[in-house]
């Protein structure tokens, strides 16, 4: 009797244990991975000074100086001037504002849209998934760089311009995500929770909303910085050629379009390599930082 009794005690003394949740887990994976951590503070310390450079910076950010056109680094300014004599490091301040806005706007619209068309075709199947799927194809195959120089040229001057180019991406941006919320929500559906909560008269909108699309939000997140760098690849691609944000709105990409002059790009480095360099870099953070979810989402990464 002794022995059963020191046996129970025993047992009853361990406390017992709670296992961490998925996203407990993944959070203390993501800050063990130090490369990621540290991309996430750099693109939150550029998203910052890029927000208060009013309060940075007083110069002029539009303002044509002929008297200090392609003046070199000094005290004044910090980066130099460009060829209109305006400051670079201003420029570069407001630029970031206007690339980072444009980069997290299309990747918003792009999640929602994506998220949206490819849960409705995953989960409903049959018809509606033929015909949505097919309606990505065409948006995937759609020639995007010639549309957006056609809008540009129809809608130059009569609406905003850089809503326009924003919504014109995001429009035909899609897809991609679109495909694979779908396969996760085909395979998602195929759990016993989803199939109990049809049988108790859930609504299609209250199983995805409720159901599926939390299952599936790692995936959903991991995806979005990787389409926010997209985003950004795309404006400055897009402002560098000259059918972007309009040039007398400080973008990245328009602070590039300055190296097409031979001049330029051999001898007045101080023009174009800061925006060159915050760019790479701030693409080079957000991949880490999506290679880092990726990992912390992963239940067999070990990291």
């Amino acid at each position: 009797m002794e022995v059963t009794t020191q046996k129970n005690s025993n047992v009853t003394t361990h406390p017992s244990r709670k296992s961490s949740s998925p996203w407990t887990i993944a959070r203390k994976k993501f800050l063990k991975n130090k490369l990621a951590l540290t991309s996430l503070i750099f693109l939150l310390f550029v998203a910052i000074i890029s927000i208060l450079a009013p309060y940075i910076t007083t110069a002029d950010v539009t303002k044509v100086n002929i008297g200090q056109m392609s003046l070199t680094p000094s005290g004044d300014h910090w980066l130099g001037t460009d060829k209109s004599g305006r400051d670079v490091f201003t420029r570069l301040l407001y630029g970031g504002r206007i690339s980072l806005l444009v980069g997290i706007s299309c990747t918003l619209f792009v999640i929602f849209l994506g998220t949206l068309i490819g849960s409705i075709a995953g989960y409903f199947g049959g018809t509606v998934d033929g015909l949505l799927m097919r309606f990505t194809d065409f948006i995937l195959n759609f020639p995007f760089l010639v549309f957006v120089i056609v809008l540009n040229a129809i809608l130059f001057g009569k609406v905003n311009g850089l809503w326009v180019l924003i919504m014109t991406i995001s429009v035909l941006s899609w897809g991609g995500i679109a495909r694979i919320v779908r396969s996760k929500v085909l395979a998602e559906k195929e759990n016993e929770y989803i199939t109990a909560a049809i049988s108790i008269g859930c609504s299609p909108a209250k199983v995805i909303i409720k159901h599926l699309l939390p299952n599936i939000l790692s995936t959903i997140i991991v995806q979005a910085t990787i389409t926010f760098a997209t985003m950004i690849v795309a404006e400055t691609g897009l402002s560098f050629l000259g059918f972007g944000v309009p040039q007398e709105i400080p973008s990245w990409g328009n602070m590039l379009n300055s190296a097409v002059e031979p001049d330029v790009l051999q001898f007045k480095l101080w023009i174009w390599v800061p925006p060159a360099l915050i760019i790479t870099i701030t693409i080079l953070s957000i991949n880490f930082i999506g290679e880092g979810l990726k990992d912390a989402f992963n239940p067999k990464s070990r990291r």
